[in-house]
């Protein structure tokens, strides 16, 4: 069974502005600002030709990229690494492709693998893993990415069946 819903006209417009082209995929806003703004979707596990896609959850905000991008240039990515439990970090990993793996709908066609951002081990999106931390789930990398941004009041979407 999927959890996966398609985005409504509006979001898809929404999202292609903020991507600055079309999505080859199907998704849905799943995070959103206060005044409805999307901030995270959540990607179906299969581009629309049958591709693969590790990429669940992807931060299309601008702001918030922007900020978590020049983390990554500030060698964020091996900072944060650093600084989480490695145990944890697999855990995420392990959940993420879980999540991922639930929401698949073209069962035929090849999996996408990997956790974050389509990782098995370490850190290699931080943008990635904040979108999956602000989704909800327990991600000790996407926390240190929120505290160090700074994040704006949001809003998670009831988009499962």
């Amino acid at each position: 069974m999927s959890t996966f819903r398609d985005a409504s006209s509006a979001d898809l417009l929404a999202v292609q502005e903020l991507l600055g082209r079309p999505l080859a995929g199907r998704f849905a806003v799943i995070v959103r600002r206060l005044d409805g703004r999307p901030v995270v979707i959540e990607n179906e596990p299969h581009l629309r030709d049958g591709t693969p896609m590790p990429t669940l959850y992807w931060l299309v905000d601008r702001e918030l990229h922007a900020a978590v991008s020049r983390l990554e240039g500030a060698n964020g990515v091996h900072r944060f690494e650093a600084l989480v439990d490695p145990a944890s970090l697999a855990a995420t990993h392990d959940d993420y492709a879980r999540r991922r793996d639930a929401a698949i709908v073209q069962r035929d066609a090849v999996a996408p693998t990997g956790g974050v951002g389509g990782t098995r081990v370490g850190v290699k999106c931080l943008h990635a893993h904040l979108a999956n931390f602000l989704c909800g789930a327990n991600d000790p990398v996407g926390a240190l990415v929120a505290e160090a941004v700074g994040l704006p009041a949001l809003r998670l979407e009831d988009v499962r069946d």
